[in-house]
This record gives C-alpha cells, structure tokens and sequence, in this order.
C-alpha cells in the first residue's frame, strides 16, 4: 500500500496509468480535487504493489511463466507469509460536496451502521445510492480499526476479499485461503463500504464472510440482502433539496415564476432522482448566455439526446471512448493517449458535470444509459485494432505494474470481447495472452478467470494451438489455486496432452507437476495421473492422446462454432485435422422424446432423467437422418451412468433395459448403469445430460453425476442426518445419498467418461455447491473439453432445490439446453 497524494497523476515510473484519485458520482456531481467545495489536495491508501517473482496462493507456491504457463510447488512446512497487521485503515472516496436533502436517509444509515450491519442501500440508477454511500465513508464514525470503502463493478467477491486483506494487513505477493483468509480477518473490526455491489445474495454472503467482523454498508440496483441486517430503499429527492440541487448547477436562484413552476415539474416528473435534474441544468448552462431555460418537464426523457448533440468534437470523441469501453473505467492518461484530446482531464470534468459520465476510484467511465444512447447516435465504435495495440504495448512495458493491469482488467475484457465480435480473434488472444501473467500476480482471480475464458475460445477460433494450450494450463493452475480440483485434474491434464503435441516438454512437465497436487480422488476426472517427471502422458479412453487415434483438441471448435458441421467424427482422425460429418442443418435436441430425421440428441436434464434413448439403446448409433452421415458412431445420444430412472429402469436412459445406451463406451454409461435396474436397487442420485450446440449440430454431453451410486446400502441415513447429509427423494422420483465430508459434503461413483470419481460440495450455511466439466462424447468417448457446470443445492429444513447451469464456456456456439431445476425431500 502506498500513500499518495490524490491532486495529481501517479509519478512517472509507477506508469501513467493506475493512479488517479477519484469517485465517481451517481446522480449528483462530485469535484475532482480543487473544484469541490473543500478544494486542495488529500491523501489517501492505495492497494497497490507488484509481484516479479513467486506469489503464493494457499497453500502453493506459484512461478508465473508467461510462455509455457505457470508452475506450482507445494508451501514448505514453516513457509507460510506472515502478514503483518495494520495499526489503523483509511481507505476512503475522495471529498465531495454534501447530498441535498439525504439528512433523513443518512440518519437511517447511521442508525443502521451503529447496530453493526449488515445494511445495503438500494434503488434504481441515478438516485443518489453511490453519493450518499461515499458521504457516509467519509462522516459517519467508523470502527475501532479504521474504514475501507471499496468499488465492486464488475469485480468478483473473490477479488474484493482480497483487496480487504491487503488493505489490513502489510504483505505482498500472498492471497490465502479462504479458510485461512477468515482467520486472519477475524476481530478485525473495520466498516467496509462497497458501492456498486450488484452480487446475488450468495454473492454478497461470500464477501461478508471473508471478514466476519467487519461491518458491511453496501450499495447496489437491487435488494440482495436477506436475513439479518437492514435493507435501505433509497428513493429521489424532495422538492424543496431539488430546487437547491437545480440552483447549485446553474449557479442563481430558480426564478419564482414560471422557472420555479417548471422546476417543481421537472422535479416531479424525475421522481426527484438528482442525475436526471443534473442533466436539466446542464442543458440549461449550454445555452448561450442569458437565454438559458430549464427544458420542459416533457423533454425530461430526451435529455441524453439533446445534451449529446450540444457537444463538441473533443468531448464527443472521449465519450465514444468511454462508450465503446462499455462499463469499464479508464485512467486519464489512457484516455490521453487513445483520446487525443488537449486539457483531458478538465474535459472530463466537463463531461462529469454533465451527467454523461462518472469519475470513479480508477479513473472515468460511462454512465450506463448513455452507452446505448451514444450508440443509436453514432454506431461506429471506437477501433478496435487502435485499443489492442495501445494495451498490448502498455501492458508490456516494464513499468506497467501487476495492480495497474488489475485496475483496467474490465477494459482489456471489454476490447478482447469486441475483437472477437469484430472477427479478430487474433487481437483478443494478443490481449488476453499479454494480461494474463500479470493478473495472476495479482491475485486476483476472479477477473483473471474472465480474461482465460475470453482467451482460450478466441485462440481456438484463431487457430492458435500454442494459445489453445497456454489457456488451458493457466486455467488448471487457476482451478488449482482456488479449490476447484477436479477442474484442475481435467484442465491440467488435457493442457499436458497440448502442449506434448506441440513439442513443449517445459509446458508438458509444468503442467505434470502441477497435477501432482490433485487429490487421488479427482485423478480419473478425465484420465490417469500424469507423471511429473515429464514421462508420457496420455488421457486412457476418455481423453485426447497424443497419438493419431484421437483429435486435436486445439482444433476441436474448428468450423462447427460457423454452423457447417460437427467437429466429433465417427473414426479418429490425426491430431490437428478436423473430420467434419454433414448432418443435417435442422439439427435439434429434443427432451422426452425420440429421435426423428432431424434429431441428433435427445436431452436430459435433471428433473428428468428418463426420456427415451433417441433409438440408440441397441448400438449406440441414432438411425435419424444424421447417422448416415457419420453421426450415427459419434454417439450422438450420450448417456451418463447416472441418468436414472427412479425405480427400476437403467441408469443409462436405455428404458427398461438395463444396458448402456447410445454408444456408451465413451459416455460412461457402462458399469454402474447396467446393474441399476430393480426397485431394490439405490439408484444414482442425480446425472445433468447436457446437449450442447457446436453451430448447427447437437452434441449430447454428459456431466458428472453428482451423487454415489450405491448397489444394495453402503451407507445408512436416517431422521438424524442434518444438512444436506442423508438420503433424499427427488422429484423425478429417484433417490439421492450423501456423506457429510470437513464442511461440505461428498458422494462418490463413476463419472460421465466412466471413470471412479467423486464430487464435493462445499459452501455454507444452506447453499452448496459443485463444478463439473462437460466433454464432447460425440466420438464415443470423451475428446474435448467444452465447459463447465454448476450444481447447487439450496438447503430449506427438510428440502432442498438443487439448480444446475452452465457457467463457462470453452468454445464458441456452446449452449446447455438440459440444465434445470430438481427438488429434494429428506426421507425420514
């Protein structure tokens, strides 16, 4: 953490940008330093610093290598930082001018505040949430240890936890566990103010429970908070504050006549929201000098468009800057350079003080409706070539810190997603490949996770295997660092086969030692453990090797994300080739039903894991029209051995027949699934079927069922089973078992590429949850990692809701059409 004067740009050799002061305004304009009412400099923290050499994670030791990915070893005993605690924390918004008529709301909060929080202030935008929430920063008394006020948009929990603990604590290059990260914020009694806080309710209890402490004031668009605390509705203004409001802008008195009588309109037409009378103001100082008049109460809904059309070409150019960079931030100095502008920092005052964007603790953005207003005006986005160059070369230059590519990750993201959108994915893995290794020192890994899932479908998309592999194994180390083990089994092992085929034994050995730390139980997620001594990899039955029997998985988007073809042919094809089939362009998935001439899939979701089998139970082969062009031996109906029918048929969706179905040598569904049938048996608990689509084509995949397949009872339950613990019935009618396991809970089977596997649950109070990968079984095993699902169950007394969804994405065109809802009930 450094202190820093906040009136001026940061000093030379920290790079230009990264250290602006600032706060941006929500509703009510707020000075940059020397305009405000207190004017004159401050001083404030910063969480800045950076990491050339070894971060640790956890319990890791990570080496970030910015070519062949990075390495991990194991904390030596006795190793572990020791951060230092901070006597006292200030981490507060810049000065502003006080909130017209917020005297009542803010004795609310303070109230709220002094009973120890949680609260959270909420209301629709422009209402005045964010400027209230850093006046209360700023006034309101803190606790013993001081105050952080903290900016969330676009940023993960995660991340934010972490800005806590380096705001507490002196330490550098150190992101502990969470377990760990709650025992070192545990009596820490700071008040934490987070603005822009728009999370779900989980995600608003994993931030709190990083400090459990700390009093929370959090402000955001929606009510997320529920239970204990204190959730505060903020509305508009009064009449009487909007009028002073309306007179403070334009610099007199609101007339009594017919000005005061329009005023009191405007106010009531706004519903007293003070962005929208900032606006009217600033339309009103544009005009010439002493013809000035406050629009019409029915301009009030025209008032982006009128104010956009008063403006000059310089200010319109940063505005489409900032627009093209959607809800991004972005410092002055890169607004400087990509802007062209001359005086650019009062000029985005100017465009402050017209409600047309915000300054922020970073730098300035957008506000959010003038986005699409500037947008319908002039279409033409700011050039995306200009943007990947001017970052690619910032981000390369030695004095460009970790921290200052953290504080523009939102940017970088923004112009690797218009790169591709543009049909440049090249640009975007040039982007996301140069931000990487320095996001990773970070330590932040919720937005270096963003960047890995924009880079690695635009690698593919690009043809670039080197990239294909570097994401992937970056994901595997990230999966790793985070808890997410099986992820990192399957990520780091199909990184090992990539990066073999390219001949990188540094990448292969790297990504070996990496698996090394898998727990045994995830090892078969995909394959068999990898030797890290750099000894021969190879993925069994359920995985690309690197021989000429399976397909690249580098290649594995090739042409279908277009909507030509399927990329999973019925015979292997050499590495790096890409056999297409011709099925047919009316490709569906279909649920609960048989395949017809234009069907290729038949979807199962968890609710409902008995639909027939598309007519593949007998070779695993769709006699729909697409079989005859090579789909029919790629396994186009899939099935999981966990796709169970409650009761008595197969667990393979093979109805009534107790056998694997849809070619399921691959899919998994031998084994367990035919010894399933009969009522005395305890099915599989839950199975997701997920139909995927490359294009045009559907490719039934399977998840990992997340629930043990028990033959007679290997374990009992009974009324004293608490938390998710015990056995249950679902509301498709099967039977679902698990075994409380530290502080989550496990169950264990094979997995949907017929491998020993189990899935934990992990979480807190009534919500757990699981991530799975999902693989392309159309070959008739499983060749390539396409995404990700999650599974969480929602704990209420004796039921429980478990909800499945796909949450990433490793290739363009990739859609679940199979996740669901299911609902439990604790058998007594």
């Amino acid at each position: 953490m450094t202190d820093r004067d906040a009136s001026g740009p940061a000093p030379a050799d920290e790079g230009r940008p990264g250290g602006l002061p600032g706060a941006g305004p929500e509703g009510q304009p707020e000075r940059r330093p020397g305009r405000g009412p207190e004017g004159g400099s401050e001083r404030r923290i910063d969480i800045a610093g950076d990491a050339g050499g070894p971060v640790v994670a956890g319990d890791h030791n990570v080496v970030i290598d910015a070519q062949h990915g990075s390495t991990v070893t194991l904390l030596m005993e006795g190793r572990r930082p020791r951060p230092v605690r901070r006597d006292r924390v200030a981490l507060l918004p810049r000065r502003q001018h006080a909130p017209l008529g917020r005297d009542t709301d803010l004795a609310r909060l303070a109230t709220a505040v002094r009973d120890g929080g949680p609260v959270q202030l909420w209301g629709a935008p422009g209402v005045g949430k964010s400027t209230l929430l850093r006046h209360a920063a700023r006034t309101l008394t803190p606790e013993r240890d001081g105050v952080l006020f903290l900016d969330a948009a676009r940023r993960e929990p995660e991340d934010l936890a972490q800005d806590m603990f380096e705001a507490c604590y002196e330490t550098r290059g150190y992101a502990p566990s969470s377990p760990e990260l709650r025992r070192l914020m545990t009596g820490v009694r700071v008040t934490v103010y987070v603005d822009n806080a728009d999370f779900s309710p989980e995600g608003l209890r994993t931030l709190m429970d990083a400090a459990p402490d700390a009093t929370f004031v959090v402000a955001g668009r929606d009510r997320s908070l529920l239970g204990d605390g204190t959730a505060l509705r903020l509305d508009g203004i009064g009449r009487a504050p909007a009028l002073d409001l309306l007179a403070r802008e334009l610099g007199r008195p609101v007339g009594a006549g017919a000005e005061g009588a329009t005023a009191g309109d405007l106010w009531e037409t706004s519903s007293g929201r003070p962005l929208l009378l900032l606006r009217a103001a600033a339309l009103t100082r544009l005009e010439p000098a002493g013809t000035g008049v406050l629009p019409r109460p029915a301009e009030v809904g025209d008032l982006l468009p009128l104010l956009l059309g008063r403006l000059d070409a310089e200010p319109l150019c940063v505005l489409r800057l900032l627009t093209t960079l959607d809800d991004a931030d972005l410092d002055i100095g890169h607004i400087e350079a990509l802007g062209g502008a001359r005086d650019t920092d009062v000029l985005c005052g100017r465009l402050v003080d017209l409600g047309l964007a915000e300054q922020t603790q970073r730098g300035y953005r957008a506000v959010a409706d003038v986005v699409p207003a500037l947008r319908e005006r002039d279409p033409e986005p700011f050039s995306v070539e200009v943007l990947c160059e001017h970052f690619a070369t910032w981000i390369a230059r030695p004095a460009t810190t970790a921290a200052q590519v953290e504080q523009h990750a939102r940017a970088l993201e923004v112009v690797a997603e218009l790169a591709e959108r543009d049909g440049r994915p090249e640009l975007a893995v040039r982007i996301v490949r140069a931000a990487s290794p320095a996001l990773a020192r970070s330590l932040r890994f919720g937005v270096w996770g963003r960047l890995l899932d924009l880079g690695l479908p635009a690698a593919q998309l690009a043809g670039d295997r080197r990239a294909v592999a570097y994401f992937t194994h970056e994901q595997g180390i990230r999966s790793l660092l985070t808890g997410r083990r099986v992820m990192a089994a399957v990520l780091l092992t199909e990184a090992a086969v990539l990066w073999r085929q390219l001949g990188d034994v540094h990448g292969a050995n790297a990504a070996a030692g990496a698996h090394q730390y898998v727990p045994s139980h995830a090892v078969n997620a995909q394959g068999t453990l990898l030797q890290p001594d750099g000894g021969a990899s190879h993925l069994a039955s359920s995985g690309p090797s690197a021989g000429p029997s399976a397909p690249d998985p580098s290649t594995a988007h090739a042409a279908g994300a277009h909507g030509t073809a399927a990329h999973a042919p019925a015979t292997a094809t050499d590495p790096g080739t890409t056999a297409h089939t011709t099925a047919a362009q009316h490709t569906t998935a279909t649920t609960h039903t048989t395949a017809t001439s234009h069907t290729a899939a038949t979807t199962h979701t968890a609710a409902t894991p008995h639909a027939a089998n598309a007519g593949a139970a007998k070779a695993g082969a769709a006699k729909a029209g697409a079989a005859k062009a090579g789909a029919a031996k790629a396994g186009a109906a899939a099935h999981s051995a966990g796709a169970a029918h409650a009761g008595a048929s197969a667990a393979t969706g093979a109805a009534g027949t107790g056998a694997a179905g849809a070619g399921a040598a691959g899919a998994g569904a031998a084994g367990a699934g035919a010894s399933m049938a009969g009522a005395s048996v305890v099915l599989k608990v839950v199975a997701v079927i997920v139909a995927v689509v490359v294009g045009r084509v559907v490719v039934s995949q399977a998840v990992h069922s997340f629930a043990e397949s028990r033959s007679g009872s290997s374990s009992s339950s009974s009324s004293s089973d608490t938390g998710l613990a015990g056995r249950w019935t679902g509301s498709d009618g099967a039977t679902y078992e698990f075994d409380a396991s530290g502080g989550g809970y496990v169950s264990r089977g094979r997995d949907a590429c017929g491998q020993d596997a189990s899935t934990e649950f992990t979480g807190s109070g009534d919500t757990y949850s699981a991530e799975r990968p999902i693989y392309d079984t159309t070959s008739g095993s499983c060749t390539g990692l396409l995404g990700e699902a999650t599974t969480t169950i929602t704990l209420s007394g004796d039921s429980a809701k478990v909800t499945t969804t796909m949450t990433k994405s490793y290739q363009q065109g990739v859609q679940c059409f199979s996740c669901g809802t299911l609902y439990l009930t604790r058998q007594q």
